[in-house]
Parts: structure tokens; sequence; C-alpha cells
């Protein structure tokens, strides 16, 4: 009888024409969420200034009651000044403004913007967005902070960027050098604007609410705050 030869098939190995499939794990990359600049809307109650700048540089601490302290704040550094702040700067006299501007039915303005810069060391930007522009409270002075409000030609309200759907906080302090957050704050602004979210200050009607009369524009109320003494306005 012949010899058997026996050969085993080994299974270890793959068929010569069976593909080799590797497994891989495909990475789907987690898209970050982009920080933006947006609007923090805030009471219209009169001190919407005083409310907007304490908002931004407390960091984005809301304290609705901060306006009769920061209003104390301002009249207090005039007094302290009348050199500075005489008659032809202020439009009254040194007196007369910080009794005035105590009031809480008293609006705040370029004026007090810039006297609230010096005081918190810091550069305030306003986005007016009736013009589109920017008007830079202590541009020159060297602060390394800047902050930003918009306006809407009689309403303030702070900026401030944040992440959408997120917890952390919001920023609401930039650098000088920062000059990407000016041109995002233009970006709003000018949105606003084709909007229409601006108010005319020339055209838009207002009623004296100590003695009802009917004005019509920001000249007439002025003219009207001069004759009378009256001060307290209402949009109509």
């Amino acid at each position: 009888a012949g010899d058997t030869l026996i050969v085993e098939e080994d299974t270890s190995k793959p068929e010569p024409d069976s593909p080799v499939v590797t497994k891989k794990t495909m990475s789907h990359p987690v898209r970050e969420a982009v920080p933006v600049l947006a609007r923090r809307v805030v009471p219209a109650d009169n001190s919407c200034l005083f409310t907007s700048v304490s908002y931004v540089v407390e960091g984005g601490v809301y304290d609705p009651g901060c306006a009769p302290e920061m209003r104390s704040l301002i009249a207090q550094i005039v007094a302290s000044d009348p050199e500075s702040y005489c008659e032809a700067v202020l439009g009254k006299t040194n007196r007369e403004y910080c009794d005035w501007i105590r009031r809480e039915e008293t609006w705040g303005g370029a004026i007090e913007v810039s006297i609230l810069s010096k005081f918190y060391q810091c550069e305030i930007c306003v986005v007016d967005t009736q013009t589109v522009r920017i008007d830079r409270f202590g541009e020159d002075a060297g602060y390394a902070k800047r902050v930003l409000l918009i306006y809407d030609g009689i309403h303030y309200d702070p900026l401030e960027r944040r992440v959408p759907a997120s917890d952390i906080p919001p920023q609401t302090i930039f650098s000088t050098s920062d000059d990407v957050v000016l041109a995002q704050a233009l970006e709003l602004a000018d949105e606003a604007r084709r909007k229409r979210q601006f108010t005319d200050v020339n055209h838009f009607t207002l009623r004296c609410m100590v003695c009802q009369k009917g004005l019509t524009g920001q000249l007439e109320a002025r003219e009207h705050a001069k004759e009378t003494g009256h001060t307290n306005f209402g949009e109509v």
C-alpha cells in the first residue's frame, strides 16, 4: 500500500482573492460656536446710558439700580472742576447742571459719556445706528480698555461678545488694539439702519409729560425745556 499524504488547510490566512477590509473610525470634527457681537437690551427709563455704561465697565453685570449713584458721581466730578465744566461747555451753569443731571428723568448724552470715560479710564465707543459711525470717547487718552454702546438717536444699549447657546459669560471689555470688534459694531449698526431701527431725532414726535404739549424733534424739545424748565418728555 502506498503512503497517504495528508495536507491541512491553513485557515488563518485570508483567501488570495478575499479583500482585506480595515475598519476605520471616521472622526467628525466638532464645530465650535463662534462668538458674536450683540446688543444687550436695557430698559428705556431715561437712565439707559447709565445702565449701559455700568453693564459694560463691570464686565457684564446688570445693575438696574445703578443710575442714581452714577448721576451723583457725574455731578460731583462736574462740581469739583468748575473751570473745565463751565456754562459754555454744559449749556447751563455748573450748579444748574449738577441739579439737572441728578434728576431721574434727565437723559444722558455726550458730556456724560466723556466724563465716565475719564472716570473709568477706558475708551467708550458709541455706535450710531442712524449714521453708522462710531464716536470714540477717550480715543486719544492712551487707555488700554475699550467698551461699546449702540445708540439709535434716543436709546443706548450695551454691546457684548457672546457665544450662542453657551453658559460662557459675555465679554464686554475689549483691548483698544482690537479693531475687529469695531468692524463688527459697524456691521451691527448698518444692519439696524437697514431695518430702520433708529429714531430720527429731528422728526420724531414727543409730548411734554409736565404740560402735555406736543413737540417735534430734539430741537423743539430743547427749546421747550429752556423756556419752561420742563425736562420730562415721552415719545409718542
